[in-house]
């Protein structure tokens, strides 16, 4: 990644953390269009940060009222705004969202199986927040459908299988001992500790505290096959059982 560009990163738990280090508006709208496709799931009706804190020019306040407007026009909703407390623009005052202190969220990369942005000055991270997983756990005998989604505070264990276009959620860890043929996200408030267990790999898409892997991906690694889903150095491994 060179010095410019700008960052964009995803949480599964609260916000979206837009980073800018250049300003160009038709960038942005493309990569955020770009990422929002990918992964509707992540980032539906989302509430959205922007940072301009390593901007290496000024940005003018029509400027970012627009990025403001543009970004608001993608279905995401801006909450706040942050920047280095040492270039506050003098502007800062009527702006019509207000100014957030630094982020203490902690980022983690997305598996590097996901294809590359095409451009060398965006960089795609998801951000997740540390929070304490409740303990509790759901089980599910019944096949879950396609359409339907199924969400659980603590570990989701499933004793059928997952159809395609369904999906299933847990803040703790997934099993299924069917065909995951769906998408599975665990560790959805964080849990970079959750993994998903599955009989036959199938998904449409596999996430760990918010690092994801779609199904082209996995077709390269194990496909109908028993597999585990986990982190590791913040990339996600698929493990044949």
């Amino acid at each position: 990644m060179t010095d410019s560009g700008f960052r964009l990163k995803g949480s599964v738990v609260t916000t979206v953390l837009l980073e800018i280090q250049t300003f160009s508006i038709d960038d942005i709208v493309f990569h955020l269009k770009e990422k929002i496709n990918q992964v509707p799931h992540f980032f539906n009706q989302a509430p959205i940060i922007i940072d301009i804190s390593k901007m290496k020019r000024g940005i003018r306040l029509e400027e970012f009222e627009e990025l403001i407007q543009s970004v608001g026009a993608l279905g995401l909703g801006v909450i706040g705004w942050r920047c280095d407390p040492e270039a506050l623009p003098v502007w800062n005052a009527s702006v019509t969202v207000p100014l957030l202190p630094a982020s203490k969220a902690r980022p983690i990369n997305i598996s590097p199986a996901i294809k590359e942005e095409t451009s060398p000055d965006v960089v795609v991270k998801t951000v997740v927040e540390e929070r304490l997983v409740p303990q509790s756990s759901k089980v599910i005998t019944k096949p879950i459908r396609s359409g339907q989604q199924v969400y659980s505070e603590g570990d989701l264990i499933i004793l059928n299988q997952v159809s395609a276009g369904a999906e299933v959620l847990a803040d703790g860890n997934i099993h299924v001992y069917g065909a995951l043929r769906g998408r599975a996200l665990a560790g959805v408030k964080g849990d970079v500790e959750a993994r998903i267990f599955c009989k036959s790999m199938e998904a449409e898409l596999v996430s760990i505290a918010g690092s994801f892997m779609l199904s082209d991906a996995l077709q390269n690694i194990v496909w109908k096959d028993s597999a585990q889903v986990l982190l590791v150095d913040d990339s996600l491994e698929i493990v044949p059982l």
